[in-house]
């Protein structure tokens, strides 16, 4: 009987270890970010400005802003959970070619950006850079867009705003059912972060574009089926890219001839 009770006491002190390194932890297997020394200098092929955004809780954000010369508007791009501006500057530059502006932002603990993270700093940060583009553009000039992670972003800055448009790339419609497909032992309780995309999406009021690969193997294809069918018939666009995964969409005819329509 003793030994029996031992074994379960084992088993309970080891689960509990294991929920709660799962919960203090969890940031670090959402979040994958790349650091940047302050001096880095960044270096790309198209005329460009860096910024820093300082927040009322002492965070200091980096951004990039690629101009153009007449241009049609700015998209306001936010960015997955991997890297930084080094990689998402190069990424972003692809659609300068429309002749619009891009204004990208490193997340906190991305690239040079300070702070701590939370999700409500997260959608704060996110209208900052937001409320930059309109001092620079016309809200009808305005495209945001949001690339896995960054749909949650994106989704919640359309919805507080009228921007003109708003592109969804590989997005998922609720963070917390992904995470529970991905890790179904999880205590999905313990979350600290909801990303509740089909939330935000109810009210927003502009057309919205969703672009998703059929072998998405880290947000799978139905999950932006689903957001898709949460939204009004007159409002939403789903463009399905066959064999597209999740960080090749822009190598694939059907991602390349949708944002030419959507920025021509």
């Amino acid at each position: 009987m003793k030994t029996l009770k031992r074994v379960f006491l084992f088993i309970l002190a080891a689960a509990v270890i294991v929920i709660m390194g799962a919960y203090l932890l969890q940031e670090k297997f959402i979040f994958l970010p790349s650091k940047l020394p302050q001096e880095y200098v960044y270096d790309f092929d198209h005329d460009f400005e860096e910024l820093f955004i300082d927040t009322e809780d002492g965070a200091r954000l980096n951004a990039l802003h690629f101009k153009q010369e007449n241009p049609r508007g700015i998209i306001v791009y936010y960015h997955g959970n991997a890297g930084d501006l080094s990689r998402w500057g190069k990424v972003t530059s692809y659609f300068l070619q429309f002749n619009y502006e891009v204004l990208v932002m490193d997340y906190r603990t991305y690239g040079k950006s300070t702070g701590k993270l939370s999700e409500k700093a997260l959608y704060s940060d996110a209208q900052l850079f937001y409320n930059k583009a309109k001092e620079l553009f016309p809200e009808g000039n305005i495209i945001v867009y949001g690339r896995s992670l960054g749909t949650a972003m994106a989704a919640y800055v359309a919805s507080k705003n009228k921007p003109k448009k708003l592109i969804l790339e590989t997005p998922f419609y609720d963070f917390r059912k992904l995470v529970q497909e991905k890790v179904p032992y999880l205590p999905i309780k313990l979350l600290k972060y909801d990303f509740p995309v089909a939330y935000f999406t109810d009210d927003v009021k502009c057309r919205i574009v969703i672009i998703h690969g059929t072998d998405d193997g880290v947000v799978p294809f139905e999950f932006g089926e689903k957001l898709y069918k949460t939204l009004p018939l007159e409002q939403r666009s789903f463009v399905t890219v066959d064999g597209g995964k999740h960080n090749d969409l822009i190598n694939h005819q059907a991602y390349r001839l949708t944002i030419y329509k959507e920025l021509l």
